[in-house]
Formats: structure tokens, C-alpha cells, sequence
């Protein structure tokens, strides 16, 4: 199969609001070693996205500058090393960039095999969350049967994952979200606890519902004032795993409270991390959230789509914060 020489992708043109995001021709993605290259039919957009247009989270030296860090859709091309794939496979991958464009490429040890039964729009709402879930909450903060977990923002991408993931496998879960009908849509994916974080304390409603225990771990992105309420909100030998810091990243804690409570503060980003670290990862969610996937057992709740072009308005969709679910660009 020919390959172009160029390609339409969105372009952050400056620092800015949504309307930074511009439709252009791109030179195509030169594959490394141990790369395959994807004709893109679908992209998640993710919170990080935004940073990125807002200039305030740049792509890893040697990355694409084109936002969008996880696709769905078919081989196009192989390098030289790749193993698992060849062209015409349907997969989905963990990109570092470049996901908002009709080719992307990515180290084959950042993809997975697509399941027939699971649509190119699901699959790209995938890796960027379900990723950070599972190593966020699993491996880093690893939530046990029968632990209580909290986390934050429990109506976007990685609150809904989060959610149906730790009650998979065996959690009492409590969110907080910033709306009433938020509430019912994530104890309708399975939170025992809901809380509207604009009209009540969540700090009070843990500690009346688990009688002043507290909870095992919490998964947390807004930072702020919250890092001291999740501190005050964990068990004995609790886990706070910090993802993001929507709310700043200074706080006054007194650490006291982490000594005495033999608390664990940890957190992550994945976004630099090295492809080995990256695989892992992928092979884990293949063993262990694929299969609940395809059985129904956990679902990926799309708040809309948009066509490429239209990219802007999916950002300014994800700003007003209320989508619940999944947004996702087609090609």
C-alpha cells in the first residue's frame, strides 16, 4: 500500500482557547525502530489535551507536538524490530502525541490488538484512561478486594473507568462529582457513594459512612485544598495517588497526620515514561480488562464525538466539564 507524503492533522496554532486548534497539512510520521504506523480512524481527547493547547503541558523531546495520546484504527506500516503486528491490523494504542491526525506512530509495545466486537470509537477511548487506572490504582495504589476507594471527578474519562474497574474487581466505591444527575450516572456504573462536590463536604460524608475509618486509597487529579481533605480521608496505611493537579500543586499539609495514619502519597504521569514501562502496562490491560470489556462487565460510557475537523468544539465540550463519559474525534 502507497502512503501519502503529507496528512491532515489539527495543529495547535499558539497557545490559547480551543480556537487555537486548526485544521492543516502535516508532514507524515517517520517511523523508529520498533514502530508501526497507524491509519487513524478514531482519537480520544483527554484532559491533557488541553493543558497541552494552553501551553502548559509540551509534548516529551522527540515526540510529536500534535495533540492526542490515544488511537484506534489499522496498520499501515511497520519498522524494522516490530514483532507483534503486521499491516492491516486492527488495533488500539497509548500514543505520546500525534493522535489527532489520520496517521499515527507509536511503538508497538503501546498497542493492542483491537477485539472485533469492540468498535473503533470505544477502543480509542481506551488506553490514555485505562492505563492510568490500572497502574494508578492497581499497581501504584494497589486496591485489594475489599478495600474502599475514592475518586475524584467521577463523571470524566478516567473517574468512569476508575469507577467500574475498582468495583470490578472487588471494591466499595465512593466518587464526587459536580451535579445531581452526575450522582445517578456514576452509582449507575456501579459507585456505592456519589457525592456532589458543590453541595457537600466529602471529607464529612467519608467519615460518617465508613464510621471515622476512612478510606483505603484514593485516585485524585484535582490537588489544592483537596490534598489535604484525601489526607484526612484515608485509613490506616492509606494510599493518596496523585494524577493531576487541576486545583494547583501546593498545599499545607501536617504531616503528622501521614506519620501517625502510616500513609503512602505517591502518583505519576505516563506520558514520559519509556515504552518498556508503557508495555507492561498494555499487556496487563489485555490479560485482565479486555476480557470484562467484551463480557459486558464493564462498559465505556461515550459522552459524544466529533469529526477531526471539528476538534475545537470537543475541547470546549470537555471545559465546561459537563460531559460524562468518553469524548472521542472521528476520521
Amino acid at each position: 500500500m502507497s502512503l501519502p507524503k503529507s496528512m491532515k492533522a489539527i495543529a495547535i496554532n499558539g497557545a490559547g482557547g480551543p480556537e487555537v486548534l486548526t485544521l492543516t497539512d502535516v508532514p507524515m510520521p517517520e517511523l523508529k525502530p520498533g514502530e508501526v504506523l497507524i491509519k487513524v480512524a478514531a482519537a480520544g481527547v483527554n484532559r491533557p489535551d488541553v493543558l497541552q493547547r494552553q501551553g502548559n503541558y509540551p509534548a516529551p523531546k522527540g515526540h510529536s507536538e500534535l495533540p492526542g495520546l490515544e488511537v484506534s484504527g489499522t496498520v499501515a506500516a511497520i519498522s524494522e524490530g516490530v514483532t507483534r503486528f503486521t499491516v492491516g491490523d486492527a488495533v488500539l494504542a497509548l500514543v505520546p502525541g500525534g493522535g489527532y491526525a489520520e496517521y499515527a506512530a507509536v511503538s508497538e509495545l503501546s498497542c493492542l490488538m483491537k477485539p472485533e466486537a469492540i468498535s473503533f470509537v470505544d477502543a480509542a477511548a481506551i488506553p490514555e484512561t485505562f492505563f492510568t487506572v490500572w497502574h494508578n490504582v492497581f499497581e501504584r495504589g494497589k486496591l485489594k478486594a475489599g478495600e474502599k476507594f475514592l475518586v475524584h471527578g467521577g463523571s470524566g474519562g478516567i473517574g468512569v473507568t476508575a469507577i467500574q474497574l475498582a468495583k470490578a474487581f472487588g471494591a466499595t466505591v465512593f466518587t464526587t462529582v459536580g451535579s445531581d444527575e452526575k450522582c445517578e450516572a456514576a452509582r449507575a456504573l456501579g459507585a456505592d457513594v456519589a457525592i456532589n462536590y458543590r453541595t457537600q463536604d466529602f471529607a464529612q460524608i467519608i467519615k460518617n459512612e465508613t464510621q471515622g475509618k476512612g478510606v483505603n486509597v484514593i485516585l485524585d487529579m484535582v490537588g489544592g485544598d483537596y490534598i489535604e481533605k484525601n489526607i484526612r480521608s484515608l485509613s490506616d496505611d492509606g494510599r493518596l495517588v496523585n494524577i493531576a493537579f487541576q486545583n494547583g500543586s501546593t498545599a499545607t499539609v501536617d504531616f503528622m497526620r501521614v506519620m501517625l495514619k502510616r500513609l503512602t502519597l505517591t502518583g505519576s504521569t505516563l506520558r514520559i515514561r519509556p515504552n518498556e514501562v508503557k508495555g507492561e502496562i498494555a499487556r496487563s490491560i489485555e490479560e485482565k480488562v479486555l476480557p470484562l470489556i467484551l463480557a459486558g462487565k464493564i462498559k465505556i460510557p461515550l459522552d459524544s464525538t466529533y469529526p477531526l475537523a471539528k476538534a475545537s468544539e470537543a475541547h470546549a465540550r470537555m471545559e465546561t466539564s459537563a460531559h460524562i463519559g468518553k469524548i472521542v474525534l472521528t476520521l
